[in-house]
């Protein structure tokens, strides 16, 4: 993912609600949010040339979601894809603190990224460029930094998201597709300074990316209630100006499922 908005236990019905879009080159191959086959639990999207997956959830309500930390100056050759961190935690069950300990003594072995994971019950965040920490009740955004950088697109989708919760006690996914949709571009003063220089700063800039080569691939909301109910829906895009295929899945987070 390149931009995830995340309230965590601040709406009266919905204690998580996740959105984010997934900015990727329209070359590389994945495949839509499934079941996996070899993994029946987990639900997720899959990068198919290193096998990993930006973001995800399992009938366990486990949960993990990745961004990449944007510095081209510190990156690394062939480092070990970072889409496994988020297979890996869906696909075990080492408790969130062991993995995230595990992880943290090989984490410079990856480029630059930002994970929030955890569970039902709890919820983490931690980069190899910055800090680790259990998340309190909050509205999030993280974009290709670490967590809550005042990036234009964190701060508008921030506000737009918080707009959107409390204007209803039953918000719908498509209330905030609207968010995901934005292509606003805010001016070159406001634009950080990455290293990829200005051009690209203009077009990684909106909520939504589109140019002929890089662009958003796929929107996601993902809504679990406090009965445990989860609506997890994509949309996927892929170089469309419209979303040329859409899922929605449906389930109750079980205790255990063995």
């Amino acid at each position: 993912m390149c931009l995830i908005l995340l309230s965590y236990r601040m709406h009266s019905r919905y204690p998580l609600v996740f959105a984010a879009n997934r900015d990727e080159f329209y070359e590389r191959p994945s495949s839509p949010v499934s079941f996996w086959p070899d993994a029946p639990d987990v639900l997720a999207g899959r990068d198919m040339k290193d096998g990993g997956t930006w973001m995800g959830i399992t009938k366990r309500g486990r949960f993990a979601a990745i961004t990449n930390y944007r510095d081209p100056a510190s990156y690394i050759e062939g480092a070990p894809s970072r889409g496994w961190l988020v297979r890996d935690f869906l696909c075990n069950e080492e408790e969130p603190e062991t993995y995230l300990h595990h992880l943290s003594l090989r984490a410079n072995q990856f480029n630059g990224f930002s994970l929030i994971l955890g569970d039902s019950t709890r919820l983490y965040y931690f980069s190899n460029r910055g800090d680790m920490r259990e998340l309190s009740p909050g509205l999030y955004g993280l974009s290709n930094r670490l967590l809550d950088t005042p990036w234009p697109k964190v701060a508008r989708g921030k506000k737009a998201l918080k707009s959107v919760l409390s204007r209803t006690g039953s918000p719908s996914p498509d209330d905030i597709f609207g968010i995901l949709l934005d292509q606003s571009k805010p001016g070159d003063d406001e634009l950080p300074e990455t290293g990829v220089g200005l051009k690209w700063e203009r077009i990684l800039s909106p909520i939504f990316i589109a140019s002929p080569v890089y662009g958003t691939r796929s929107s996601t909301v993902l809504m679990i209630d406090r009965k445990n109910h989860v609506t997890f829906v994509e949309w996927v895009f892929n170089a469309h100006p419209e979303p040329w295929m859409t899922a929605m899945f449906e389930f109750r987070i079980q205790a255990d499922t063995k």
